[in-house]
C-alpha cells in the first residue's frame, strides 16, 4: 500500500511539538514523522489546512453515547454505535464500561465485548466493569440492592472472559487485597472507585497491585485533615492512576487543579468522560436501571438529583483542561492520549506518534475542537455541524 503523508498541521507526538512536519500512514500503521519538505515527489499528500495533529483519544470509561447504553443493549452491533457516536470528537480507543447490574449482564457484557473485538469493531480496546463490587455507601448512580462483595467465583469469571484488556472498578472496602492480587497477576487492571474505604484501606489496595482510581473525588471518601480517605491515597501513592471527568459539573476545577498539582508520580490524572447516551446525541432522557436520567444544561440527573454519568465527549474535556484547569496543550493532550494508554496498558502502540504505533490519529482545530479521526489508519467522518 502506498504511504500517505498527512501535512500542514502541527504535530504532537506524546511528547513535543513538530512544525513543518508530515506524519507517514503506511496502512494501519505509522510509518514515520518527516520533514514536509523532504518528502519524496510521488508520495500522496494530504493537506490538513493547520490546527494539530494529535495521537487519538483513548477514555477508559465510556457508558453510552450516540443514545446507545451499553447496560441496557449488550450486543457487540451497540458496541459499533457507541464506539461512532465518540469517534468524531477524537476517541479512537474506548473501553465501554458496564455498570452494576446483575450477574447475567455482566456475562453478557463480557460476550460481547469480547465479539466486537473478535469482529475489528473500530475504536473498542476493551471492557470497563464499574461494579457490582462497589460500596453502598457511595453508590452514586448504581443500584444499591445490586452490590455485592467480590468472591473468588467473580475472579475465575472475569479472569476467564477472553478480552485483553480488562478494567474493573471495586471497592476496596469490598475487594481482599488477594483477590486484587489474583486479578492482577491475570492482567485485569484493578481501579478503586464508589469507595467510603480508609486511607490505610485504599493504600493496602493499592499495594496489593490496584493500579488506578475511578472518577477521582466523585463517590469516595474525601480528604480530610485526620482522614485522608481515598481521595488522599489516590494523591499520595505512585502507584495509582486516577480518571478526572473534566465537564465543569463532577467536580470543582479548583479541586483538579489542586490534584494536578499535588499528585505524586508516576501515576497521573488522565480524561475520562463517564459519557452516557445523550454524550454525542439529541436524547435527553434514558432510563438507568429501571430509573430515568434526564439531560437539563448539560447536567445528567436522576429523579432524587443525583448525578449520572456525563453528556461529556473527549475533545470537550480537553478544551476544559486548557481552559478552566490552566495546563498547556501539550500537557492536556498527553491526560487524552498517552497517559491513558500508560494505564492501561496499550502504550505498546498508542498514546504517540511514532514509527510502528497505529495509525489512531486526531486532527484538532485552532479551538481544540476534532474536525478528523482515522482509526487503524481509517479515516472516520467529521463531526455533524450541529454537533459543535
Amino acid at each position: 500500500m502506498a504511504l500517505t503523508a498527512l501535512t500542514g498541521a502541527r504535530v504532537f507526538t506524546g511528547s513535543r511539538f513538530l512544525d513543518g512536519h508530515a506524519v507517514l500512514i503506511d496502512g494501519a500503521g505509522i510509518a514515520g514523522v518527516a520533514p514536509a519538505a523532504e518528502l519524496p515527489a510521488d508520495i500522496r499528500v494530504e493537506a490538513l489546512g493547520g490546527g494539530i495533529l494529535a495521537p487519538g483519544f483513548i477514555d477508559a470509561q465510556v457508558n453510552g453515547g450516540g443514545g446507545v447504553l451499553f447496560n441496557q443493549t449488550p450486543d457487540a452491533a451497540s458496541l459499533g454505535r457507541l464506539a461512532a457516536a465518540h469517534a468524531p470528537f477524537g476517541s479512537t480507543a474506548l473501553l465501554p464500561t458496564f455498570i452494576t447490574d446483575h450477574p447475567e449482564g455482566m456475562s453478557q457484557a463480557i460476550a460481547a465485548a469480547r465479539q466486537a473485538i473478535a469482529a475489528g469493531v473500530p475504536g473498542i480496546a476493551g471492557i470497563h466493569l464499574e461494579g457490582p463490587f462497589l460500596s453502598v455507601a457511595r453508590k452514586g448512580a448504581h443500584d444499591p440492592a445490586l452490590i455485592r462483595p467480590l468472591t473468588d467465583a467473580d475472579v475465575d469469571l472475569i479472569l476467564d472472559a477472553g478480552i485483553g484488556t480488562i478494567l474493573l472498578t471495586v471497592a476496596a472496602e469490598n475487594a481482599a487485597p488477594r483477590l486484587i492480587r489474583r486479578l492482577v497477576e491475570g492482567g485485569v487492571t484493578v481501579s478503586l472507585g464508589h469507595t467510603d474505604a480508609s486511607y490505610e484501606t485504599a493504600m493496602a489496595a493499592a499495594d496489593a497491585g490496584a493500579r488506578g482510581v475511578t472518577h477521582l473525588f466523585n463517590a469516595m471518601s474525601q480528604l480530610q485533615h485526620r482522614t485522608p480517605g481515598v481521595v488522599g491515597a489516590a494523591l499520595a501513592h505512585g502507584g495509582l492512576w486516577c480518571g478526572i471527568i473534566a465537564d465543569g459539573h463532577h467536580v470543582h476545577p479548583a479541586a483538579l487543579a489542586i490534584a494536578l498539582r499535588a499528585k505524586q508520580g508516576p501515576g497521573r490524572l488522565f480524561l475520562v468522560t463517564d459519557a452516557m447516551p445523550p454524550a454525542g446525541d439529541s436524547g435527553d432522557v434514558f432510563i438507568l436501571n429501571g430509573r430515568r436520567v434526564t439531560r437539563r444544561d448539560g447536567v445528567l440527573t436522576l429523579d432524587d438529583g443525583t448525578l449520572a454519568g456525563s453528556d461529556l465527549v473527549m475533545d470537550a474535556g480537553l478544551r476544559y483542561a486548557v481552559g478552566h484547569l490552566g495546563l498547556a496543550p501539550g500537557e492536556a493532550l498527553r491526560m487524552a492520549s498517552l497517559y491513558p494508554a500508560e494505564f492501561l496498558g496499550l502504550d505498546r502502540d498508542r498514546g504517540r506518534i511514532v514509527a510502528g504505533h497505529r495509525a489512531d490519529l486526531v486532527h484538532l482545530d485552532d479551538e481544540l475542537a476534532a474536525r478528523r479521526t482515522w482509526i487503524g489508519g481509517e479515516v472516520h467522518p467529521a463531526r455533524r455541524p450541529e454537533q459543535g
